[in-house]
């Protein structure tokens, strides 16, 4: 199949890159021209696991291009991928959608075999068929499905693991605006995906619903593991892992996201989820559980910090390792790791940062008496007090060594329980989220810092 991918960034270039992979002609489009020129030099635009290696492997049937209306008329399927931004009512705009709706239709104005238009990026409910879709039709003069067909196709994809994801999905959501078109898109991914994902099809707005829906419920079950957590940490003898362990068990629970540790961040799941309870107020529904979802998560940060700060010596350093949201991304938007650090920061503590990948993008939200280590083990040899706020792999294979080489004792705070048992009994003072050890020491107490 001919495809064209409007916005080559995170997701786009990756399902770019999938899409080739399994046997199609791709045009991948953007208003940036270093990302056209990435895909033309077979390089990835973006950074992502697994990426540069498929667009390498695939530059025959995958180019790029500045020029709308020239990848429209060479495919038969366009693909919009592009950001829709939160307001400050919590809606997400679809200002730089319709802008592409705009030079879609114009293009197709000038095609006279139908195309079929995807809408990939998360909008709000009623958007495709009261903004997309009367875009679509005015620019292109033409009317949907007759002279176009239109579907919405959000993915369920995470930052880190975005190939993956894509060549493995659970599901594929498809709002469609007739059989055909959703028939396309349904056997474009039977061939794509190699997971047979089952195939939902709906109208738009079920498919919208379907979409916010899905993240606030797995926000609701990270925040339920969180508050679980908290409790063990006041139960003496209690142990959080233990406690979920047996939960996921249950086929009406199961596991995934079900681990007690910090709050969840990144581009979609905190804002998906307010979008959501504005969606409900909009609608005159109260939107309890996805607020106390929202203020749940919130709360996760200052508890931390407060941890941290309880241990920490006068004038000793606070240690963070791991800034990004999540391992194998550079993304540190809503981050924990930099929110605890920067609640640390504001408290007037010399804090020592580290991760693999996003240190770069710290070094732009994090100032004053912070220090950027070159690698973990150095991060780790200036702490009194350190905090593992992402779980990458390659804490993991920290040794003892790393924890004794400053000759004072050292109080860790392991958020995900990464270290090996070895290690963690090593160390003076090891404590972790989730487990009665947490109430036996001075949590309660923190210290005052002065600047």
């Amino acid at each position: 199949m001919k495809l064209s991918i409007i916005g080559l960034g995170k997701l786009g270039a990756p399902m770019a890159a999938v899409m080739a992979h399994k046997g199609n002609t791709v045009v991948g489009v953007d208003i940036n021209p270093a990302y056209v020129q990435a895909i033309q030099q077979g390089l990835p635009p973006v950074n992502e696991p697994q990426l540069a290696e498929m667009i390498h492997a695939n530059r025959e049937r995958l180019t790029a291009t500045l020029d709308y209306e020239a990848a429209i008329l060479a495919t038969d399927v366009t693909f919009i991928i592009v950001p829709t931004p939160s307001g400050i009512d919590g809606k997400f705009s679809v200002k730089f959608v319709l802008q592409a709706a705009e030079k879609i239709g114009a293009a197709l104005r000038r095609k006279d075999a139908w195309h079929l238009v995807v809408l990939s990026s998360t909008v709000m409910p009623g958007s495709v068929e009261g903004q997309l879709l009367p875009a679509l039709e005015k620019a292109s003069g033409k009317q949907c499905p007759a002279g176009f067909g239109l579907c919405y196709n959000p993915e369920f994809i995470a930052l880190g693991s975005v190939v993956r994801d894509m060549l493995n999905p659970d599901m594929i959501l498809i709002g469609e605006s007739d059989p055909r078109s959703g028939q396309i898109l349904e056997d474009l991914y039977t061939r794509v995906c190699e997971s047979n994902p089952r195939i939902q099809r709906m109208n738009y707005v079920n498919a919208e619903l379907t979409k916010l829906s899905v993240n606030t419920f797995v926000t609701t079950k990270i925040s339920y593991a969180n508050m679980l957590a908290q409790i063990c940490e006041a139960l003496p003898g209690a142990d959080a892992d233990v406690v979920t362990g047996a939960l996921g068990c249950d086929s009406r629970i199961g596991a995934k996201y079900l681990k007690g540790a910090l709050g969840y961040g990144g581009p979609c799941f905190p804002r998906d989820n307010i979008a959501f309870s504005a969606l409900a107020r909009d609608k005159g529904v109260p939107a309890l559980l996805a607020e106390a979802t929202d203020a749940l998560n919130k709360r996760q940060v200052p508890r931390l910090a407060k941890m941290i700060l309880s241990q920490l010596p006068r004038g000793g350093a606070a240690a963070v390792l791991g800034l990004s949201y999540k391992p194998e991304t550079e993304v540190i938007e809503e981050s924990q790791g930099v929110a605890i650090a920067q609640e640390l920061l504001h408290a007037g503590v010399r804090v020592v940062v580290y991760d693999p990948a996003a240190m770069e993008n710290a070094r732009r939200v994090l100032s004053g008496n912070v220090v950027f280590a070159e690698s973990a083990e150095a991060c780790v040899a200036q702490a009194d007090v350190l905090a593992i706020t992402t779980p990458w792999k390659e804490f993991r294979s920290l040794p003892v060594a790393a924890f004794q080489a400053s000759g004072r004792d050292m109080t860790v705070l392991d958020c995900w329980r990464v270290l090996p048992p070895d290690v963690a009994s090593a160390i003076a003072n090891y404590w972790t989220l989730g487990r009665s050890i947490l109430a036996a020491g001075p949590v309660t107490a923190p210290v005052t810092v002065e600047p």
